[in-house]
């Protein structure tokens, strides 16, 4: 009897497990209700049932099937549609409409793929006029997919999260800035609903975003994929248990030192001293990452004495808190103002001698007090007390932060995660905002960049995709004499990637933010990514970059350059003279330059080069130049030589 009831269960369960396998039809999370699907090509739909299941869907009035196969894939090809809709999306077994998936609110239109770091990540709530912007955002047929962050050792065929969303003010703010604009821009002048797919990290270096098998192709990064090998889930979860950690560690002060370190009668005499303001890397102790804390004690005018007073403490870089007498002032704080200052309350003012301490997160190879030193003081409102100079500091009063490996940024493994698992779903062509992160290997980029355009258009097999993409902004400190460039060079292989078929490129020479590697105008690199795809991929007749180097002939002791995308004409942005170009000889020093308007030509000339065999042009972190055609685009950076290891004048 016994046997017969295990026998019997045992049976059920197979029939449970049978009937549910079989009536279990699933789809990957890039399709949802509200989706924007491609018009113009055969609409590929793709889901997981049980092996041999016959799968009926239907798209408005049109119907596909398809036939599950051994492993329970299946993929069906909607005939093509124009833009239009809404539909809806039934998919079922056949003979079984009870246990159909429907999705609603389903539009036909123009999708783009928007990847790459910080730069595409950054959303429209961190950007310029994000008040307005927001309040403003009410297009239905704009759609947003957002791919959740994630990392894996091996191609995916589902996204970890993500789903659908109109476009509203509600909603708006957390999506791709540039993204944003740049279906704004083409929404409006194409009149088709516009889809975006935005699978961003910040960051991250190209290598991340291509597949293995790419990566294998070239001896550049043979042996970083390889690597990879070493890999398992495991590591995955104890560097996130480090970052954890790392965090806990950065916001809480550890071994009580909150209220050990910044006790008035704290004996500090031990403590080595470090001239402020100054950065980690000016400190002279070598790199270092972890919590340092710091202490100047004061003495203060006795008119300061029963005053609220004003303590002003510059710029610190990275994270830190501060305290006066022992009481806390301010924690954690993040803040890029470079004029930052706080309430001292009259209360914990004391006669004669006063400590300040701060506890500064030393991180990235950056932290510390930011010059200039008139900006760190103490005041009344009539009387400024300079809080530069001598400082005591100490690290290691804390543990020290456990070794974060962010694997985000190993090869292949955002592919794996984040573009793997919406392929091959129809796109309209690739939206690339990267290249920060891979600035120390910026001559590689002319082979890694072109690796990934060709990577993904194999995969989704529809031909040359179009690949549009924004150059690296104007950055960093400007440089008073010429000099070379990691971001300039970078710059230039993506200049050099316009070879590739069917690609695009915003130039944003002019509209960056020297202290700030994420500038705020991101209205404008949308609408230079839209000129790009109205004249590229839907054939209008408008200029969509500036001046871009051709040739040059020399005459004498001038160089004349001629240029593409200037057939109005040249000018220069501010109506001044030419700003941004350097010449140089045989000697290869090169010099700033004196460059005029001659027709259709940019004539180039120095005193102090009489032969001259190179030019440059905007070859600098952030370069002053100023030229433009008469459509207001900014001249692309360029270089007529390929000379390495120069000196410069």
């Amino acid at each position: 009897m016994r046997i017969q009831i295990q026998a019997w269960f045992i049976f059920f369960m197979l029939f449970f497990f049978i009937q549910n396998g079989h009536a279990q039809i699933t789809l990957p999370r890039v399709f949802g209700d509200s989706m924007i699907l491609q018009r113009g090509i055969k609409i590929p739909v793709w889901g997981n049932s049980a092996p041999g299941t016959h799968i009926t869907a239907e798209l408005g009035k049109s119907r596909a099937t398809a036939i599950a196969d051994h492993s329970g894939k299946w993929k069906l090809l909607f005939p093509v549609l124009k833009a239009g809709g809404p539909y809806e999306l039934k998919i079922s077994e056949t003979g079984k409409p009870n246990a159909e998936i429907k999705l609603k609110g389903i539009l036909i239109g123009d999708v783009w793929l928007a990847s790459g770091q910080s730069n595409m990540e950054w959303s429209v709530q961190q950007s310029q006029d994000a008040t307005r912007e927001i309040a403003n955002a009410d297009f239905s047929q704009i759609r947003f997919l957002q791919v959740a962050h994630d990392k894996k050792i091996t191609p995916q065929s589902d996204i970890l999260d993500g789903k659908w969303e109109v476009c509203n003010p509600s909603n708006v703010q957390q999506f791709s800035a540039v993204a944003y604009y740049f279906a704004r821009k083409i929404h409006k002048d194409q009149h088709v609903p516009i889809g975006i797919i935005q699978s961003t990290w910040g960051g991250t270096p190209i290598e991340s975003w291509t597949s293995r098998e790419q990566l294998l192709t070239s001896p550049i990064t043979q042996a970083n994929i390889t690597a990879n090998d070493t890999l398992s889930e495991q590591s995955f979860v104890n560097d996130s248990l480090n970052l954890i950690r790392f965090w806990e560690i950065v916001y809480q002060p550890q071994n009580n030192t909150d209220k050990i370190i910044p006790a008035i009668r704290y004996d500090d005499s031990g403590w080595p001293t470090v001239e402020m303001p100054r950065l980690i890397k000016d400190f002279g102790i070598g790199p270092y990452e972890g919590m340092v804390w710091l202490r100047k004690k004061i003495t203060l005018p006795e008119s300061f004495f029963g005053k609220d007073l004003t303590l002003h403490i510059g710029h610190p870089e990275m994270n830190y808190s501060m305290y006066f007498n022992g009481e806390e002032i301010c924690k954690t704080i993040w803040n890029s103002d470079p004029k930052q200052s706080y309430t001292i309350p009259a209360k914990l003012i004391r006669k004669g001698e006063n400590t300040i301490s701060l506890r500064i997160a030393m991180l990235w190879g950056g932290g510390g007090l930011n010059p200039p030193a008139e900006g760190i003081n103490i005041t009344d409102g009539a009387v400024k007390v300079s809080l530069a100079g001598k400082w005591r500091y100490q690290k290691d009063l804390e543990p020290g932060l456990p070794k974060i490996n962010n694997y985000q940024n190993y090869p292949s493994l955002l592919f794996n995660a984040m573009i793997n698992p919406v392929i091959p779903f129809g796109i309209k062509g690739f939206l690339w905002y990267q290249g920060e992160a891979n600035e120390a290997e910026a001559y590689n980029y002319r082979k890694l960049f072109p690796m990934l355009i060709n990577d993904w258009r194999k995969r989704w097999q529809q031909g040359d995709l179009p690949f549009l993409y924004v150059q690296l902004t104007n950055f960093k400190k400007t440089k008073p004499l010429p000099s070379e460039s990691e971001w300039a060079e970078l710059r230039e292989a993506q200049t050099l990637t316009l070879s590739q078929p069917n690609t695009g490129m915003a130039c944003i020479i002019d509209i960056g933010e020297a202290d700030n590697i994420h500038p705020k105008n991101k209205q404008e690199v949308g609408r230079r990514l839209a000129l790009n795809a109205n004249k590229l991929v839907y054939k209008q007749n408008v200029t969509a970059s500036g001046p871009l180097y051709k040739s040059y002939r020399k005459e004498k002791n001038r160089i004349y350059i001629s240029f593409a995308n200037a057939s109005a004409g040249l000018r220069t942005k501010d109506a001044k003279e030419i700003t941004g170009f350097s010449i140089a000889g045989n000697d290869q020093q090169f010099y700033w330059a004196k460059a005029t308007i001659k027709g259709k030509y940019v004539v180039v000339y120095a005193d102090q080069v009489q032969d001259p065999q190179a030019v440059r042009y905007a070859w600098a972190d952030n370069p002053e130049c100023n030229l433009i055609n008469f459509e207001g685009l900014p001249a692309i950076p360029f270089r007529t030589d390929n000379w390495k290891g120069i000196t410069q004048k």
